[in-house]
């Protein structure tokens, strides 16, 4: 091994393992910090990382493209792991381990490393992603080799070595931002049945302290996409962060729950995704007036299959890229407006329009003739009904033997 890159965020985890990687293999190791909307002082990441033995850092703005290609498609899946989980975590990772094959590559790396622990789903995700895109490239994990059992030891580690951590014994939660949300995990988050604490949350307002009065927002969609907001075009990362101001603004996007890693253990997360939420609903929006019926009805079960595949690490996979394919099919017509009402933790669709949307007012109003004779409609369902009364003879029958 020549040379390492390490996916580094500045963090305990990373931090601690970029001097741990310095002491176990005593090669030179390239930090590399993805820009992926988090939020954070990039230029105080970058010092830190050389104030702790990093030999160079790299670091690289995706934040349209995580948006663009990885995020607004799966809105557009509706894409929701076990019914409340809008991915947050689990997109970025493909778009990260993506940029930090390229500077491995670039910068002469024969080895790449990750801060995921080895009890969670981040690990796959990173190593299936490398696997796919540049099987050449060595991978360490030391959360898989080293002695180290928990957080806490490697505070003790930081100390003794003297890297600034941004959290402590007594408080020690995991954190996870970008563009898309804030996760939350570890310390008592641990225990399912305790409430998150008091002033966890970074982003959304407490819904019962939002404003008293509603907002109401349009979000303008082409071929599936959104592409502005209020009327204004916005480039993919912007009207994301603009979706956001909104939705945290009004306490949206708030979910705690308890999910199925894929590696087979139970976890309790703490996620805020306000502007997703609101993008995806306006989506459902939009779509429910230019999305045939059959073709809606089958893209639901593609979004379960595209969510599980995002959340199990295989987005560079064949099968998701056969998946991409189909829906971005889908959304070929799927192009129109919807008006939202935040209010309070909640957001309500109250008006959706298309200029080429299947809904048509004449033919479903009370006020007008229909277009097929009423005697069709009779036919219609006598044939449906067909099975219907064969199985109640059937049970007749039964119950009278």
């Amino acid at each position: 091994m020549k040379k390492i890159a390490l996916a580094y965020s500045g963090g305990l985890d990373t931090s601690v393992i970029l001097a741990w990687l310095k002491e176990t293999y005593g090669v030179p190791v390239v930090a590399f910090v993805a820009d992926v909307g988090q939020n954070e002082d990039l230029a105080a990441v970058r010092e830190k990382a050389l104030a702790t033995g990093a030999d160079e850092v790299v670091v690289a703005d995706v934040r349209e493209e995580f948006v663009r290609d990885y995020v607004f498609p799966a809105l557009a899946a509706h894409a929701v792991y076990e019914g409340s989980y809008l991915l947050g975590t689990a997109l970025a990772r493909p778009v990260i381990a993506k940029a930090l094959v390229a500077a491995a590559r670039a910068t002469g790396c024969d080895a790449i490393a990750h801060g995921a622990t080895g009890k969670g789903n981040d690990q796959v995700r990173f190593e299936l992603t490398v696997a796919a895109l540049a099987p050449e490239l060595g991978i360490i994990a030391p959360w898989r080799t080293w002695s180290f059992v928990g957080r806490r030891d490697l505070l003790a580690y930081a100390e003794q070595h003297g890297i600034p951590t941004p959290v402590t014994a007594e408080k020690p939660y995991s954190t996870d931002a970008n563009a898309m949300h804030i996760s939350y995990e570890g310390g008592v988050l641990e225990d399912p049945w305790q409430a998150p604490p008091e002033g966890m949350f970074q982003w959304t307002t407490d819904p019962e302290k939002a404003p008293d009065e509603p907002a109401f927002v349009e979000i303008a969609f082409e071929r599936g996409r959104p592409v502005a907001i209020d009327g204004e075009a916005l480039s993919p990362f912007r009207l994301l962060e603009r979706a956001n101001a909104l939705g945290a603004r009004h306490g949206i996007g708030r979910v705690d729950i308890v999910e199925n890693r894929f590696i087979g253990l139970k976890s309790r997360g703490v996620y805020e995704t306000p502007g997703a939420t609101l993008l995806m609903q306006a989506h459902r929006a939009v779509e429910s007036l230019t999305l045939d019926r059959e073709v809606a009805h089958f893209k639901e079960t593609l979004g379960l299959k595209f969510a599980e595949l995002v959340y199990n690490g295989f987005w560079f996979s064949p099968e998701m890229e056969l998946l991409r394919a189909t829906l971005t099919h889908t959304q070929r017509n799927v192009t129109g407006t919807a008006r939202l009402k935040l209010y309070k933790g909640a957001a309500y669709v109250v008006g959706r329009k298309s200029p080429v949307g299947l809904y048509n007012a004449e033919a479903v109003s009370f006020e007008t003739r229909p277009q097929v004779a009423p005697a069709d409609a009779g036919g219609f369902i006598a044939i449906h009904s067909l099975r219907l009364r064969q199985q109640a003879r059937l049970s007749s029958e039964d119950s009278a033997g």
